[in-house]
């Protein structure tokens, strides 16, 4: 026990934070590999696509997460008070309108997506307004560094999806689909935990001043409209096949993006260090650049490791994975890790501009978004064509922020 003290004292916060970041990737990989061989690649197709629904939501959330983060690291005091709550009434007001508008719109999503039924993305649309909740309170723990808080809120998240999905789907005779989705909207309220919210911060008497506010809102327009970008990068090539392609096709592909993105998803562990400590050396009149190049180091090298490896045994990673059933995408395997590394590594580059107020690489990164889009809804003959698209767009994505930098370091010299 004492010996176990000792190493807990030598690992830093950072690092803690970092080994519970790859926990949960790693729960959730197991939830999405657990269905994937439970239901078979037919219906997994639905249950991926409440999977990128929830990436949809997680990004949307992120808009607050870290606006909470930023103005977490500059304000204090009353103004911090009074920033909380507005932040708290913004996301309850935008939770409520997106919840709302899914519940509405709920069958023509099930005719566009080709589902069995909508009740999927009703039982989806209840749970949203906690999502929003859910980032603030992270954002809260990001920008103060604890990291141990913080590490606790994305746990109980994951492990009550992967419990309470399994269990749902194990006990009740009922739509996959459906249980999928009650598991999902049910693990937001355990990723409330822990929280000190107090139900008077939504009505709090401290408000911002007009500077301060238009300074929070310009940050959240930006962040907003970067996260937009997102949300069509990552995750429209999945949306899109599911419209274009049957069934099966869509599920294979689900099993393809979900062990191709492992890179995108462990290089987040990064964005969440990289922002606060950049706003933090920003404040503090200190070199922000060498963070860059550290974490696009570290991403670098991750992404060339795992292209590689789903280049040597990608027969056996999907074996292994998801079973025979989805070998059909082995050739594809090491494509679409390239595709989502050159993606990593230039949202890097993405995060680090917007914890510096740059606008330039959000609408850079809209127009490449838009692209994606566009060539895959005239280029879709075959799942090896879609993903070509992405590899194309994502390079020319990188190619653009790397020059972009370049021009703002010789601004600054």
């Amino acid at each position: 026990m004492t010996a176990f003290k000792i190493v807990l004292k030598k690992i830093s916060r950072e690092q803690l934070f970092m080994g519970s970041v790859l926990v949960v990737n790693g729960g959730n990989y197991l939830y999405n590999l657990v269905l994937g061989r439970l239901l078979g690649p037919e219906a997994f197709a639905e249950a991926a696509l409440l999977v990128t629904l929830l990436l949809v939501l997680s990004f949307l959330g992120m808009t607050f997460q870290l606006a909470t983060t930023k103005f977490a690291v500059l304000f204090s005091g009353t103004e911090w008070e009074a920033f909380l709550g507005l932040m708290y009434r913004y996301a309850l007001g935008f939770g409520m309108i997106v919840g709302i508008l899914l519940f509405a719109f709920s069958e023509h999503l099930q005719r566009l997506f080709q589902t069995d039924s909508d009740l999927l993305f009703k039982t989806f649309a209840v749970g949203v307004p906690l999502y929003f909740f859910m980032s603030v309170n992270r954002g809260k723990y990001q920008g103060w560094q604890d990291y141990g808080k913080l590490s606790i809120t994305y746990q109980t998240e994951m492990w009550s999806r992967l419990l309470l999905t399994l269990g749902l789907l194990w006990i009740l005779p009922l739509s996959p689909s459906f249980l999928v989705a009650l598991g999902i909207a049910l693990s937001f309220v355990f990723g409330l935990i822990p929280t000190n919210f107090k139900w008077r911060s939504l009505i709090q008497k401290q408000i911002l001043s007009g500077d301060r506010k238009k300074q929070v809102t310009q940050f959240m327009i930006l962040t907003a409209g970067y996260e937009l970008t997102q949300i069509i990068i990552n995750n429209s090539d999945i949306l899109l096949v599911k419209h274009y392609f049957d069934g099966l096709d869509a599920g294979l592909y689900a099993s393809l993006a979900l062990i191709g993105r492992v890179v995108y998803f462990v290089a987040w562990m990064f964005v969440m260090l990289l922002l606060p400590t950049v706003v933090q050396k920003r404040k503090d009149g200190e070199a922000t650049a060498p963070i860059l190049f550290k974490y696009v180091g570290y991403i670098g090298l991750l992404s060339f490791t795992i292209v590689l490896v789903c280049a040597l045994f990608p027969n056996t990673i999907i074996n292994l994975l998801f079973g025979e059933a989805y070998l059909a995408m082995a050739p594809l395997l090491w494509p679409y890790a390239l595709a989502t590394s050159l993606f990593a590594i230039s949202n890097i580059f993405a995060y680090y501009f917007l914890s510096l107020d740059q606008y330039v690489p959000v609408i850079v990164s809209g127009v490449f978004g838009i692209s994606q889009i566009a060539l895959i809804v005239f280029f879709h003959s075959s799942l090896n064509m879609v993903v070509q698209v992405q590899i194309i767009v994502m390079i020319a994505l990188l190619v653009a922020q790397l020059l972009y930098f370049a021009h703002s370091q010789r601004v600054v010299q």
